[in-house]
């Protein structure tokens, strides 16, 4: 798979995706991961895309030009268009179901706005999928298009070192995942629960399980509207009311 990430701050993209698993990734071959500066493609001789909001108010407005020629100019290089995702606050909340079906894709591209954001007239000319990584505000789509990048890649075969890194962590299956504990055994006078040492795989796996559930339904139980349940989770669940 080949992420593109247009922006005009590549460098800071760059220093977190030559980092940890996804830098490794990327070395291995198994995830493509490109940052194409947008100021290369702005027509002003002063290196200039941003200008004052027409109608007055603060900061400064992304030029539509050095997006429009960007873009375009990556698909000239790509030889097809490749879907794009503009990261917004306005956006749609990113979920773990969109991570897994963008993964399933041969190529996307992300757009970074900054300042107070991207002339309309781009947005409304490209027709990008606008995602919102949180109800908050940040002062680009940088962070917004790495947290995409990263979610998305590590669902990639061969990214993690078995899909079980994934298929086990909250959200994946609607459910939040299961404490984890690691050596030592006893810590400021708690001790990990004895079911995880007994080596029983199978009462460890009902264990967590239920250990999903209920947190599940304390932390987030408007996930357990989507999550998969059978007849024994759903036993279990009432249980807890």
């Amino acid at each position: 798979m080949r992420i593109d990430i247009l922006t005009l701050f590549p460098e800071m993209c760059y220093a977190y995706l030559r980092e940890s698993v996804i830098g490794r990734a990327r070395k291995a071959g198994k995830v493509q991961i490109r940052c194409t500066d947008i100021r290369k493609y702005t027509q002003d001789k002063h290196r200039r895309v941003d200008d004052t909001p027409y109608g007055g108010g603060m900061g400064m407005i992304m030029q539509a030009q050095p997006v429009f020629d960007c873009f375009g100019a990556l698909c000239k290089r790509l030889g097809k268009t490749p879907h794009l995702i503009y990261l917004t606050p306005q956006g749609k909340q990113l979920t773990q179901k969109r991570v897994k079906e963008l993964a399933r894709l041969d190529n996307i591209a992300l757009l970074c706005g900054h300042y107070e954001g991207i002339d309309e007239r781009v947005i409304e000319e490209l027709q990008p999928e606008e995602i919102s990584v949180g109800d908050y505000v940040l002062t680009g789509g940088e962070l917004p298009a790495l947290i995409l990048a990263d979610a998305v890649s590590r669902m990639l075969p061969g990214v993690l070192s078995d899909d079980e890194c994934f298929e086990d962590e909250s959200h994946f299956d609607s459910l939040l995942e299961y404490p984890q504990y690691t050596r030592p055994y006893e810590w400021h006078g708690r001790t990990v629960p004895e079911i995880l040492i007994t080596g029983h795989h199978e009462n460890i796996k009902k264990w967590r399980r239920r250990q999903s559930l209920e947190r599940t339904a304390k932390r987030r139980p408007d996930m357990l509207e989507t999550a998969e349940l059978d007849k024994a989770d759903k036993e279990f669940l009432k249980q807890l009311k």
